[in-house]
């Protein structure tokens, strides 16, 4: 049995902007794991306002994935692959909304997946960049100055993601060329378009895996 662990943030979750949670079966690690079928176990780790290395102390959860990822790594262990969706939140300028500062937050999640103390020495697992769809306008007021400024920003983090991935030796997927985040806050995803990017992942994943 091999095992994917999906780690991000609402969008891994699912958020539905409409109210509440997507219905397991749409949400895509639940796509991915349909799609790879028996004998691999796909763990979903999604966290509400996630971001890749930066504190946000606005809700009753920590938010910083850098400093949450060697808990969850050794909680899933043995991983075989582990998909990271993560850098809209960044987008909020609060955070920082800078795209660079982004990649950067990605590095480090390289650097701890690839350096974390596994249990009786089990390697680490190969890395699958997903960079997030593009945050879009919207008339959501409150989203709106959430992510001001981050449909700009966002649209950058599939060219610094990518070279990224080359220069780290990681897979690198980009999620904004099968899905588009909804104008209900620009941010979150309908369930066709979360289901798209379960679908789409499935023979990335599936050619990493046989590698």
């Amino acid at each position: 049995m091999k095992t994917v662990l999906c780690y991000g943030d609402s969008l891994t979750w699912g958020y539905n902007a409409e109210g509440g949670r997507h219905a397991l079966r749409d949400r895509w690690p639940s796509m991915l794991q349909a799609g790879l079928g028996e004998g691999v176990q796909v763990v979903a780790d999604g966290l509400n306002g996630r971001t890749t290395a930066f504190d946000d102390h606005l809700a009753g959860a920590d938010r910083n994935g850098a400093r949450l990822l060697p808990t969850v790594l050794t909680t899933h262990a043995p991983i075989d692959l582990i998909v990271i969706m993560l850098g809209a939140n960044d987008m909020k300028p609060w955070i920082h909304g800078n795209p660079v500062a982004a990649k950067q937050g990605i590095q480090r999640l390289i650097d701890i997946v690839r350096g974390h103390d596994y249990p009786f020495d089990w390697p680490a697992p190969q890395i699958l960049i997903v960079s997030p769809p593009v945050v879009s306008r919207t008339e959501n007021a409150d989203f709106k100055e959430m992510f001001a400024g981050g449909d700009d920003a966002s649209a950058q983090l599939a060219g610094q993601y990518s070279a990224l991935a080359d220069e780290a030796g990681c897979g690198f997927f980009d999620a904004a060329t099968v899905a588009q985040t909804t104008p209900l806050d620009g941010v979150h995803l309908d369930a066709e378009n979360t289901r798209n990017i379960g679908k789409a992942l499935t023979p990335v994943v599936r050619v990493m895996l046989a590698t």
